[in-house]
């Protein structure tokens, strides 16, 4: 009867404690130690936001690190990559780096060269069909506006090259980086449209694919990644709004849509929350309480 009582003591101390643990929520990690690096390390712009617009401010790692904090709930500024990409100078070989750490490991996010769309393991090639990102991209385009099966891809291809559509496409805006302490997710914002197609047809030399695309159609810009000794490419065809649009220029569309892309990483190795260590202490302190409790009934 007493080792029933002490086990019922006991087992009624760890619910409570472990109720306390179960409670505590798993916490976001952001990014930190940001720095701008590449081989073109002055080719960025950064955009801090208000609640309705982004804006631009001076262009220092102080000020990438401070607009990286946000969420898909609640998307801040945002770091655009090579932000030259769209200018008639714009050198398609070199690259601007975003990189930091994030639970404690390095990660580096980068604009996409020639190399990184056209290289096919043996050299360049620049013809639809071969085997690289760009017509690996295209394709994933295609089929997103319900054209897949089109003869006219190969012309819509070649048009998209001709009119340096893979350097529009090659300066990400990252609006966050930030990572689950349990599962190690890496969860990473792209700002861009919200409808690509609106803005396609906006502007003379796109207007012809926003034909092709379907109301409302959406399509991020790709970035870069390594980390963990991985090097890939994100992208994503799914947005939810920001609430926010970009002040100046004469794109005054963009940044009202947020894609989020993720990586698996690695969990982080973190100090148990104070709540958890209050749970812990719960079912220690507690169940040596019960325990005396029941030798006290015991021996009375």
């Amino acid at each position: 009867m007493k080792k029933t009582f002490e086990r019922l003591a006991i087992g009624a101390s760890m619910a409570i404690g472990l109720g306390a643990i179960a409670t505590t929520p798993a916490n976001a990690v952001s990014i930190t130690g940001v720095n701008i690096g590449g081989t073109a390390p002055s080719d960025y712009w950064v955009y801090d936001a208000n609640n309705v617009n982004t804006f631009l401010v001076p262009s220092t790692p102080a000020n990438a690190q401070k607009v990286l904090d946000g969420n898909a709930t609640k998307p801040t500024g945002n770091v655009e990559l090579a932000a030259s990409s769209e200018t008639a100078g714009f050198n398609f070989n070199k690259y601007t780096t975003l990189e930091g750490k994030i639970g404690g490991k390095d990660i580096t996010l980068s604009s996409l060269t020639a190399s990184d769309w056209f290289n096919t393991g043996s050299g360049l090639n620049y013809n639809y069909g071969a085997n690289n990102l760009a017509t690996r991209w295209f394709k994933d385009f295609l089929a997103k506006a319900g054209q897949a099966s089109s003869p006219l891809a190969g012309l819509a291809y070649s048009n998209f090259f001709n009119l340096k559509g893979f350097q529009r496409t090659s300066d990400p805006n990252i609006s966050y980086v930030n990572q689950d302490d349990i599962t190690g997710l890496i969860k990473i914002g792209l700002a861009g449209h919200l409808d690509l197609k609106a803005y396609y047809a906006s502007d003379p030399l796109f207007g012809q694919f926003a034909q092709l695309l379907p109301n409302k159609f959406q399509a991020s810009e790709v970035v870069k990644y390594t980390y963990d000794g991985k090097t890939d490419f994100l992208y994503s065809f799914s947005a939810t709004p920001t609430g926010l649009t970009v002040t100046g220029g004469s794109d005054t569309l963009s940044h009202n849509g947020n894609y989020e892309v993720t990586i698996k990483g690695v969990p982080p190795k973190t100090v148990p929350e104070p709540t958890t260590i209050v749970g812990i202490l719960v079912v220690a302190g507690f169940g040596i309480t019960m325990k005396k409790s029941a030798r006290t009934i015991q021996k009375g």
